[in-house]
């Protein structure tokens, strides 16, 4: 299926068929098809949704793979990996994010269960068509989020931040002289060192 549903559409794989994430999407209309692939959901800004459960998580690194073909079979949308993140993932979470982010440059928006899914997907179809938005200011609350984990960063420089570097990739490839400028001395710093930890640390 390579065609995006119109306005206030979802397409969903069968396999959610009696799921509780459909039951927050009211007034979106649901088609269900047997032939997304690896994909969860499309929606109308040719957005296709892979879905990474609780159980998914916990089961072990099978996501991994799985989540590289999606990457790999969807690259006409734009990909979104939405990933629980519950108490019983929470220590997983921080490797799942990491892998998803920087190994395959993919969107992530964490997510505490499928009503919160439902809420989202349900708002991203609504959205008015006439308005003129590409897929990745649509997606920025997510990446903003993100941005705001690094140690140091509020909502303020994170905005200032994203202002510069529109996406998770041109952040982490920036340079502390590049970032000092945007969000000052010892900001630049932490962002710089958020994403270039060493593995062992002494």
């Amino acid at each position: 299926v390579n065609a995006a549903p119109p306005h206030g559409h979802v397409i969903c794989s069968q396999r959610w068929r009696n799921a509780a994430v459909l039951q927050g999407l009211k007034g979106v209309i649901i088609l269900f098809e047997d032939e997304l692939g690896l994909a969860d959901f499309h929606l109308p800004n040719r957005t296709a949704i892979l879905y990474v459960s609780e159980c998914d998580i916990i089961a072990g690194n099978g996501y991994k793979r799985k989540l590289v073909c999606y990457r790999n079979a969807c690259s006409r949308f734009q990909e979104l990996v939405l990933v629980e993140r519950t108490r019983l993932t929470e220590q997983y979470f921080s490797a799942v994010q990491k892998f998803v982010l920087f190994d395959l440059g993919l969107t992530l928006l964490p997510v505490g269960g499928q009503v919160e899914a439902s809420q989202l997907i349900a708002q991203i179809s609504s959205e008015n068509p006439f308005r003129r938005r590409t897929p990745r200011r649509l997606l920025e609350p997510s990446v903003l989020a993100l941005v705001q984990h690094i140690p140091g960063v509020g909502r303020v420089k994170a905005l200032t931040l994203l202002q510069h570097f529109p996406s998770i990739q041109q952040v982490c490839n920036a340079s502390v002289a590049e970032l000092e400028p945007i969000v000052g001395q010892t900001s630049a710093q932490q962002v710089h060192s958020f994403f270039h930890k060493p593995l062992v640390e002494h």
